[in-house]
């Protein structure tokens, strides 16, 4: 049943036979889904209340025409504080796209100069018979032979 996850229906995955139903055998006790509840409702609260703060925003009275003035000094500690809370949270940089750059395509691949600058090179990745729609090998290293071409471009 959608949405009813502490019980569900169990059938054979070969013959399809209804098995019956099965329960949690270690579904939390209320205790624990009371505390689960009020941790999840309490840090509801504070992210509600941290968008509002973010989102407030107090400028200086003005009696003649003039462009706006914003309020709210910070001392620098909190500037600090607040900068660092938020660079732990960034996610995108704590992923390392460089961390472990791409292997180099195999050889027989035509590859810009542009990508082959860009990865390292590795140990040849074998190719799996028939990947391409060749079943036979007519190489000497057990690789389907690749189409050569003339000098006016056609396939041979």
């Amino acid at each position: 049943m959608p949405h009813h996850d502490h019980r569900i229906e169990v059938y054979h995955a070969a013959t399809g036979r209804y098995l019956g139903p099965a329960d949690l055998a270690d579904q939390a006790t209320e205790e624990q889904l009371s505390a689960v509840r009020k941790t999840r409702a309490a840090r509801a609260r504070r992210l509600k209340k941290d968008l509002q703060a973010s989102q407030r925003e107090r400028y200086a009275a003005a009696t003649q025409a003039e462009p706006p003035r914003r309020l709210g000094a910070l001392t620098g500690a909190q500037a600090e504080a607040e900068l660092a809370q938020t660079a732990d949270t960034d996610l995108a940089q704590l992923a390392m796209p460089d961390l472990i750059p791409p292997a180099a395509p195999p050889a027989d691949w035509r590859t810009p100069a542009s990508l082959a600058a860009l990865t390292t090179p590795g140990p040849p990745v074998p190719h799996p018979p028939g990947r391409d729609g060749a079943s036979a090998s007519d190489g000497r290293d057990g690789r389907a032979a690749l189409p050569t071409t003339d000098e006016d471009g056609d396939a041979s």
